[in-house]
């Protein structure tokens, strides 16, 4: 049952122990062996949109849909919050029976929902920013994009929309979202929409971006698509500086200091592309490497410690839990190999299957298919809830 805004923050603060206590036994059971966990992962569907609703008016008639087309998942605390984009256009286009809303749910890791939201445009990015205490989220990742923060805590509305301080200068849209060192990045995703097409020198690939008085989001750009990183990738290329051109910066995410590689850096990732762009800051200079993959994908997961992969399936229109050995270090990503940018017209097709669950090499770029167990998983979005958390 879905809980109302003053049953709910009771509710959040009622179950955070529980939440915390059901990922630690789940966790804990999934790794025999502690040191040496057994390989194999398991899949649960524990939030369908079919069984979610939500109700928005098209002249003047009100009307009531299931959810559909979950994206991007975040968490504050040890709860867990997912975008549906209930088949809106990446331009804020309204969907086929009228509707122009996401709505953003909240839920714990076992799947019970606690609440939720709608917003105007199709959403792309979501994030908690814990200095805030609100969640961020974008709308419209080709054009006529803005954003929104929710105050997860509110009794009533906590809904703030914000439209950025200019028209962003790489003529497209935003998408995901990261904060990192207490800054918010976005990325500048589909670039070109409404100019000339991207690699473009003057397009940024990503956003810093302040938010501001009067409902105003004041956009700086942080490096372009063509600007030079060093190739990542060990071999006899590895160092050498390389003009980028980018053409579809999409996901985003601070990589947590114990990763075997990247430790500290703001990843990006272009999808369209098969690359990876990783940022350090020394001294107030940019400087960024380049991991070429060998598939595209989508949402990039580091792995911690022992806990619990979640993800979204937009085929399924559902929220799936991932549990298995997982191992620190490791590395997770949903590839979408018919989002590469040489993925023919009509796809799945021979060569380019549908979205899968992989690992991914810091060191070669290589993305490997995951074997699963339970229902099926074609991954989108991807978040890693530690032990704990």
């Amino acid at each position: 049952m879905i809980l109302t805004a003053r049953r709910a923050v009771t509710a959040f603060a009622a179950l955070a122990v529980l939440a915390s206590l059901v990922l630690a036994g789940t966790a804990a059971t999934a790794s025999p062996g502690g040191a040496h966990p057994q390989p194999g992962f398991t899949v649960k569907q524990i939030v369908n949109g079919m069984n979610l609703h939500h109700h928005y008016t098209v002249s003047g008639t009100r009307k009531t849909e299931p959810l559909s087309d979950p994206d991007d998942l975040t968490n504050f605390g040890p709860f867990l919050f997912v975008a549906f984009q209930n088949g809106v256009g990446s331009q804020g286009e309204p969907s086929t029976d009228g509707n122009t809303n996401s709505t953003i749910v909240a839920f714990t890791p076992t799947g019970h929902v606690l609440r939720q939201w709608d917003i105007k445009g199709k959403c792309d990015g979501l994030t908690a920013d814990p200095a805030l205490h609100v969640l961020i989220a974008t709308v419209n990742e080709d054009a006529n994009s803005s954003l929104y923060t929710i105050d997860p805590l509110a009794r009533t509305g906590g809904i703030q929309h914000y439209a950025y301080n200019m028209p962003l200068p790489h003529n497209g849209g935003t998408d995901a979202i990261t904060i990192y060192n207490g800054q918010i990045f976005i990325s500048a995703s589909a670039p070109g929409t409404t100019g000339a097409p991207a690699p473009q020198p003057t397009y940024p690939a990503v956003y810093s971006v302040a938010l501001g008085s009067h409902h105003v989001a004041t956009v700086t750009p942080l490096f372009g698509d063509e600007a030079t990183a060093r190739v990542a990738n060990v071999g006899p290329s590895r160092g050498t500086r390389v003009k980028l051109a980018l053409v579809d910066p999409d996901s985003n995410f601070a990589v947590p200091w114990g990763a075997p590689r990247f430790a500290g850096d703001f990843e990006l990732t272009s999808q369209a592309d098969k690359q990876q762009i990783y940022m350090q800051a020394n001294g107030g200079a940019v400087q960024l490497r380049v991991l070429n993959l060998s598939q595209a994908v989508d949402d990039t997961a580091w792995v911690t410690g022992r806990g619990l992969l979640f993800a979204t399936d937009g085929d399924g229109d559902t929220v799936d839990r991932v549990s298995g050995g997982f191992k620190a270090g490791s590395i997770f990503a949903a590839a979408t190999p018919c989002d590469a940018g040489n993925a023919p017209p009509t796809c799945p097709a021979p060569g380019f299957p549908p979205n899968y669950l992989a690992t991914l090499s810091p060191w070669t770029g290589h993305v490997s298919k995951v074997m699963l167990s339970g229902p099926r998983l074609e991954p989108k979005g991807l978040l890693f809830l530690p032990l704990g958390h």
